[in-house]
């Protein structure tokens, strides 16, 4: 049932963007090999998702010929999640681009220090810490609405209350799809909100940051102060949390122009 809405879903943004299923999957990076002109693309998924999340915004991407992996994090810890992290980047050959979405942005900027072939890191309604600053650092300054629906279970891992997941999370995006999304949430560890990297990889490389305007789950300004800390390429989108699941076309689009940047 599930696999059968996701084709659905995927079908549709293909629409939306004048692609047909038959053109995609004639596109030559849909079978995996990584084009040689265009940078390897990673994506981190954030808290409460999986790398499935992606699913709007993969085929835009394999149809505009970019190789794209989609990492899953297991969410029990920020070392954990960034030696997954690391492990993908490092397999990439060639040029790569890092794109993280909110938690994981701070995934990426541990798990992309030192590592030469990433040349650009994008950040997605993201979280992009300074070295040895907690993820949950700036939670009172730019408090959100997120805040009060999380829920610990036994182990201390959160959940986003069911019945504010659409408000809080993903007001933009269709309430059937949203459902599912709050049906199928990945518990983060909690303790993570306390974590911090030693090494943050945007003060190397060039990074590009996509404010969500209408964010509820980070606070729009918290994102602007990451982007301005960074001196990032920034740009904003009219949108929720989940702005590559409500407006994928804009996010590819903001993607491609950092991977267009490379030299």
């Amino acid at each position: 049932m599930r696999k059968t809405r996701i084709a659905q879903l995927t079908l549709a943004t293909l629409a939306v963007c004048g692609i047909t299923a038959a053109a995609f999957r004639a596109t030559p990076s849909f079978a995996g090999t990584p084009a040689a002109d265009k940078p390897a693309i990673v994506l981190v998924h954030g808290a409460f998702a999986d790398g499935s999340g992606w699913q709007h915004i993969i085929p835009l991407l394999e149809h505009d010929g970019y190789y794209v992996i989609a990492v899953q994090n297991p969410l029990t810890s920020l070392t954990d999640d960034i030696a997954t992290t690391k492990r993908v980047i490092d397999a990439q050959k060639g040029n790569v681009v890092v794109v993280g979405h909110s938690y994981g942005g701070a995934v990426i900027t541990g798990a992309a220090a030192g590592n030469p072939n990433v040349k650009a890191l994008v950040y997605l309604a993201a979280f992009a810490p300074e070295a040895g600053e907690p993820i949950g650092a700036f939670g009172e300054k730019y408090p959100a609405p997120l805040g009060s629906s999380l829920r610990p279970d036994a182990a201390g891992f959160l959940y986003i209350d069911r019945a504010t997941f659409h408000d809080v999370f993903a007001k933009d995006v269709n309430a059937d799809e949203a459902r599912i999304m709050a049906a199928t949430q990945k518990p983060l560890n909690s303790a993570i909100f306390g974590a911090s990297v030693p090494t943050p990889a945007w003060k190397t490389i060039p990074s590009w940051y996509l404010v969500s305007q209408e964010d509820r789950a980070i606070n729009p300004d918290l994102e602007r102060f990451y982007a301005n800390r960074m001196k990032a390429q920034t740009s904003e989108v009219k949108a929720s949390h989940v702005a590559f699941i409500s407006h994928p076309v804009e996010v590819v689009q903001f993607i491609e122009k950092a991977a267009n940047s490379i030299k």
